[in-house]
């Protein structure tokens, strides 16, 4: 029996000290650092940065695209916080790529820009897709063509569309980007899922799929700063609420309780869903504003 009871206590500490590690794998992972202080970068260019390094840094970790893992050491058995956040990061991408081609780069009948397109269409493939083709290698082509884009930029080529920097296409980019938040505040304050009471071990899908949307939103915020920089330094309101947005969705993107624990509000424990979306609901709001500065 004591045999029994030191192989137990051996194989619960195994598992502690497995998700202690893997809960500080993704509080180191959940930072990313980039330069957008790019010398004579072209409208376009942060913004496509931006995509870039967000989705090089899910392909490239050391534990890579967790969506499509296959199921022996997948998220269908282990380790699912991470697949979420990326279920949510590519949802964001796809549809901030989306409004970059359709708004962003493209005025009235103008022919879409060819780069963008391939990067959108390669970004809607299936996440959990194991492999003829797996999401990876369709996803990293998506950065190829991103990169294209970026080359086209080049004064000596020509051959992409910079954004237009108009204030109307911009707007379109904060719809899309205030639906996604809505959607995401909506989640957070589900109580059933799949047509039953939501169950404990299903918070935390809810919490990191919020997260990745606020990750990506977050970066390209940043760079939309650079973008648009002209236009911010003559409306200092809006400078200021670019700033505030930005750092409110970071906030919430790296926020990483080693439990996701969905208490009561008068409880003693914390209710980190209801926590992050105070972070995605002001960010949210201060989105409304800037759209009613746009218009102006």
């Amino acid at each position: 029996m004591k045999r029994i009871g030191y192989a137990t206590a051996a194989l619960v500490l195994a598992w502690a000290i497995a998700g202690l590690l893997m809960h500080l794998g993704m509080v180191r992972h959940a930072v990313l650092e980039f330069d957008l202080e790019i010398a004579d970068a072209q409208p376009g260019e942060r913004m496509a940065d931006a995509i870039i390094a967000v989705m090089d840094h899910e392909l490239d970790s050391i534990t890579g695209w967790r969506p499509n893992d296959f199921f022996l050491w997948g998220p269908s058995m282990f380790a699912d916080n991470n697949a979420h956040r990326q279920l949510g990061i590519i949802t964001a991408i796809r549809e901030t790529t989306r409004v970059f081609k359709d708004h962003l780069t493209k005025i009235s009948s103008d022919q879409y820009d060819a780069n963008l397109v391939e990067a959108d269409t390669m970004f809607r493939n299936d996440p959990e897709k194991f492999w003829f083709p797996s999401a990876e290698s369709r996803y990293r082509d998506g950065v190829k063509y991103l990169n294209e884009y970026i080359r086209g930029l080049e004064p000596a080529l020509g051959t992409s569309k910079p954004i237009t920097q108009r204030h109307m296409e911009l707007l379109r980019l904060f719809m899309t980007w205030g639906d996604l938040l809505g959607d995401a505040h909506a989640e957070l304050y589900r109580d059933e899922l799949g047509g039953h009471r939501l169950r404990p071990w299903e918070t935390d899908d809810l919490f990191y799929h919020a997260q990745g949307y606020a990750h990506v939103i977050g970066h390209c915020m940043h760079a939309l700063e650079r973008e648009y920089a002209q236009s911010l330094a003559e409306r200092k309101v809006l400078a200021t609420l670019f700033e505030e947005v930005a750092r409110s969705l970071l906030a919430a993107a790296t926020l990483k309780p080693l439990v996701v624990l969905d208490g009561s509000p008068a409880g003693v424990f914390a209710n980190h869903r209801r926590n992050l979306d105070a972070s995605i609901t002001e960010a949210r709001q201060k989105m409304y504003t800037i759209r009613e500065e746009l218009e102006k």
